[in-house]
């Protein structure tokens, strides 16, 4: 006989090995002369479960725990049968159920063992789904196969039966068998109890069967998951616009609210009042001041484009939807200007480093960086790469493109237009219901107030132009939506010549306010380097350089040179600034400046001379040859007023007619030096006009070049022969042209030679003069030969 006794969701417990319930418990339940456990008391629901009238007497109890039941072995008198005993006691547990402390919802059950139990102590858990193997009975003896309406009598009694699944007649599987599936577990473990090893022979069959029950696993049939799993094109796409929608809905106002923090500072422990109040108690003790070094010498620049900077912060009080464009060289102190003087007043300023951004490695650390300028986080730049991973195999599979990834266009897009939204109530911040414009709506209100807007300060605009000019363009789109809805000011920080042509193509019909920098006068650079050399003394920025008083260390015999010197190294604040570092060094002005033009003129040969790479130092596309840079440099270095005239070099055979296949069209390879910072073009009226070194120290570095006879001799030998190939050209096509008018004046006569002798008196006129210059050039060229092969 089984009884079932526990909760079925208590046999894992009984079975966890730290308890030793197959061994401590067991043993208890096998002994029912043992005093009954306080725990579950078994022993006891097993003797109350069986009545006292019933002549049975327990002779032993077998768990089965991980069923949550028990089997009971008894004797009886001859006098009655086991199925009058199992109806007995079925009897007595409907009309007094049995329902202990830990399970009063369900009583206790019991039945008769039909067949011969399998008493195994395998880890495996009662299933709701039994597989019935039909199993001869003896050997070379085939089995009869039940049918469903027998083994629907056989399993009935012991529960409510889901469905009962024969074996496919086609199926080679062999024993036979068939699934019982039960409603609940606990009647399927009653089943299986009892009647494992059950025989019996079928109606219609000759041999016996024997019948052997197992736990199944049931297969739930998944509709949902079917339907999604068979419609992938319509299911993928549904899935792409649900993840896209959670992120807008929940990301996107994170990370404007932190693209917001960032441009107000608001979580930058510098603005908070505790350490403010800090930096006041502190000031005797801790100095929070920037270092000297970093300050001196910012008052003589300052006070030298205050005229720019009233340009630029008038234009910032007014309603115009154009850009503030500041260009100026490299190392001429554009954002320390902007910065620290123009916008030394405003809290809401949002600056973008170009550089870092282009300086980064890959698209993933491209977002990253861009993210890290304004503030956008979180960000999922390694995201990209698994759905690119994703999308790709999908596509493979199912050849719909599921659309989980970006690009990197569309993720520069997605940042920028986070980024605009948090400008725009930053702008709006400070707008309270008590103004007087409250009524006005919000992008009427940002036009009335062009002093409340955000500033945008665009830096390195144009940097590594040609490598990702897709980033520049998204980024002059957004800056120009900025400026059109009054959003934020936006002013572009470049040292590229080009920047306009980018600009306008967001802005066609706008005019920029364009500042150029400027270097600084003789007097000015002059008294930069004195405070330089003045850190004890440093005045604030704005105070009359005049007033500056020298100090012991600057009272140095061999300052009367720093005249001189400035005169050669010219007014860039960069070479300024290098130039005051050496003299802290204690070089003399004529020394420090002579390794400076030393330095420069290396730099010049390395990069634009002697270079064989095909890109600038800055990275970009190398759109000059080396004899085009040679012949600016000596035209340059021989020049009275130090510039050319822009047309003279377009026109001049080097740039003209040059074979080399590095150099572009004339106007591309000016361009490009420029960009490099070889030379810088002036315009007048709109139009390039003149041509003059990159930086004033350039000019002196080109005579120093000039100087160098081992040097002039290399260059000009490259240059002349350039020059000797382009005239060996032009006779080239001459003679072919002679050639020509040659054949037909012998086919028309006297009558052709007269139609074409004046052609061939001008070609023969161009062959002669290209052919003396061709002699010319090659004189020259033995005489630098010799030279090269006697220096060193």
């Amino acid at each position: 006989m089984t009884l079932n006794l526990f909760p079925l969701k208590l046999s894992s417990v009984l079975l966890w090995s730290p308890w030793e319930t197959n061994r401590d418990l067991a043993s208890l339940l096998g002994r029912p002369e043992v005093a009954p456990s306080g725990l579950f008391d078994p022993v006891g629901l097993v003797k109350q479960a069986i009545p006292k009238d019933l002549p049975i007497k327990i002779t032993q109890v077998i768990p089965r725990l991980k069923e949550s039941g028990a089997y009971v072995k008894f004797t009886y008198p001859p006098g009655i049968s086991p199925a009058e005993i199992e109806a007995k006691l079925v009897k007595s547990l409907i009309e007094n159920p049995i329902k202990p402390w830990f399970s009063p919802f369900r009583g206790i059950k019991a039945s008769l063992v039909q067949g011969r139990p399998w008493l195994e102590d395998l880890y495996r858990l009662p299933k709701g789904r039994l597989k019935v193997e039909f199993i001869p009975t003896g050997d070379g003896e085939p089995p009869g196969e039940l049918s469903q309406e027998s083994l629907y009598n056989l399993f009935r009694r012991y529960g409510k039966i889901a469905d009962i699944v024969s074996q496919p007649p086609d199926s080679k599987v062999v024993p036979r068998y068939a699934y019982v599936d039960f409603v609940l577990v606990r009647d399927a473990i009653m089943a299986r109890n009892c009647m494992h090893g059950f025989v019996l022979k079928e109606e219609g069959s000759k041999n016996p069967t024997r019948l052997r029950l197992s736990y199944e696993q049931r297969v739930k049939p998944h509709h949902f998951w079917s339907w999604i799993s068979g419609h992938p094109k319509i299911v993928i796409p549904i899935i792409a616009a649900v993840l896209a929608a959670f992120t807008v809905a929940v990301f996107d106002p994170i990370r404007e609210f932190f693209v917001q923090s960032h441009i107000q500072k608001s979580l930058d422990l510098t603005n908070s009042n505790l350490y403010k109040w800090l930096k006041r108690q502190t000031s005797d003790i801790l100095s929070f001041k920037p270092r000297k070094e970093e300050t001196a010498g910012l008052s003589a620049l300052f006070t030298h484009h205050r005229e720019l900077i009233d340009t630029v912060q008038s234009s910032l009080l007014e309603s115009g939807d154009t850009f503030v464009v500041v260009h100026g060289p490299r190392g001429s102190g554009a954002r320390e200007l902007i910065m620290n003087q123009v916008l030394h007043d405003r809290r809401d300023v949002l600056l973008i480093d170009c550089r870092q951004v282009m300086e980064a490695r890959g698209e993933a650390d491209i977002i990253k960086k861009l993210a890290s300028q304004v503030g956008y986080r979180p960000v999922f730049s390694w995201a990209n790469n698994i759905s690119s991973m994703l999308d790709l195999a999908i596509q493979s599979t199912t050849g719909v493109k599921a659309g989980f990834s970006e690009n990197l266009e569309a993720q520069i897009v997605k940042i920028l237009q986070t980024t605009a939204s948090a400008l725009k109530n930053v702008s709006l911040s400070a707008r309270t219901k008590d103004d007087r414009d409250a009524t006005l709506t919000d992008d009427a209100y940002l036009e009335a107030h062009p002093e409340r807007r955000a500033v945008v300060v665009i830096d390195n605009f144009l940097h590594k132009g040609d490598e990702k000019g897709i980033f520049y363009d998204r980024l002059s789109d957004w800056a120009a939506a900025l400026v059109q809805s009054n959003i934020a000011h936006v002013i572009f920080l470049t040292t590229d010549t080009t920047y306009s042509k980018t600009l306008s193509r967001a802005l066609p019909d706008r005019v920029f306010h364009q500042v150029r920098l400027s270097d600084l006068s003789p007097d000015v650079a002059k008294r930069f380097v004195i405070s330089q050399l003045n850190n004890q003394s440093q005045p604030q920025p704005g105070a009359d350089d005049s007033r500056i008083k020298l100090s012991n260390q600057q009272l140095r015999s061999d300052l009367a040179e720093l005249d001189e010197c400035i005169s050669l190294l010219g007014g860039r604040v960069t070479d300024l600034q290098l130039l005051a570092r050496r003299l802290k060094a204690g070089q003399s002005p004529s020394k420090a400046v002579s390794d400076i033009i030393e330095q420069s003129s290396i730099e010049i040969l390395r990069f634009f001379l002697l270079s064989t790479k095909p890109t600038t130092p800055s990275g970009a596309d190398k759109k000059w040859s080396a004899e085009q840079a040679w012949s600016l440099i000596k035209a340059l270095a021989t020049s009275p007023n130090e510039a050319l005239p822009y047309n003279q070099v377009l026109l001049s055979p080097t740039f003209a007619y040059s074979t080399s296949p590095d150099a572009a069209s004339p106007e591309a390879a000016l361009e490009a030096l420029a960009n490099a910072e070889l030379i810088t073009i002036h315009s007048r009226h709109g139009r390039p006009a003149t041509i003059k070194a990159g930086k004033p120290v350039y000019q002196a570095a080109f005579r120093k070049l000039l100087e160098d006879p081992v040097v002039k001799a290399r260059m000009d030998l490259a240059m002349l022969t350039e020059l000797v190939k382009i005239e060996n050209k032009n006779i080239e096509k001459a003679e072919a042209e002679l050639a020509v008018l040659g054949q037909a004046g012998a086919q028309n006569g006297s009558w052709g030679w007269g139609l074409a002798g004046e052609r061939v008196k001008y070609l023969l006129g161009k062959v002669k003069a290209s052919q003396w210059r061709i002699e010319k050039w090659e004189g020259e060229i033995k005489g630098l030969k010799k030279v090269l092969e006697k220096e060193v």
